[in-house]
């Protein structure tokens, strides 16, 4: 039994690596990434959910980190952007937007990555956004359908016009 109901004793496993750690119940997933597990990707941003710079995939969906409690996903498989090469070649993702140039400072790019990688699995799934023109086809990686599902990620630099390119590479649609 927990002597401190506060604290909870959770297993994560990021980038592949099963990590035992206990928390406070409060601690955001990002802060137990970041803080106590040294996973410098997922940036804290505007820490309400608004600028996705905190993107990780968890489960296999992208989530803003900030906004999910670590414990919640106690044995939850989660992927940063740094964890998404496999045998030391970079993920297509990645290299896209290095291939199109898509970031400038950088501080939001793994937030970028992560979702960028997300949406091309739920356009993989048929799954529509808010601008599928025909929601009984298949998604297109149209700019319009590339811009709409990287909404909720933001840029202050403004590498849009290189990103919306960069994701529609990865997905084989340049």
């Amino acid at each position: 039994m927990n002597a401190n109901p506060a604290q909870a004793a959770i297993t994560l496993r990021v980038d592949g690596q099963d990590r035992r750690l206990t928390v406070d119940t409060r601690t955001t997933l990002l802060d137990a990434l970041r803080e106590r597990l040294g996973h410098t990707s997922p940036k804290k941003g505007c820490d309400h959910g608004q600028c996705g710079a905190c993107t990780v995939l968890l489960d296999g969906e992208r989530a803003l980190s900030c906004l999910t409690l670590a414990v919640a996903y106690d044995g939850a498989e989660i992927i940063t952007a740094d964890g998404m090469d496999a045998d030391g070649t970079l993920d297509r993702v990645r290299q896209a937007f290095i291939d199109s140039d898509a970031f400038q400072c950088g501080y939001c790019t793994p937030g970028q990555v992560c979702s960028a990688a997300g949406l091309l699995a739920e356009v993989r799934r048929g799954w529509p956004s808010h601008v599928t023109a025909d929601l009984t086809a298949d998604p297109q990686l149209t700019e319009a359908e590339v811009a709409e599902r990287m909404s909720g990620n933001l840029c202050r630099c403004g590498a849009y016009v290189n990103i919306v390119p960069a994701v529609r590479a990865a997905g084989g649609a340049e």
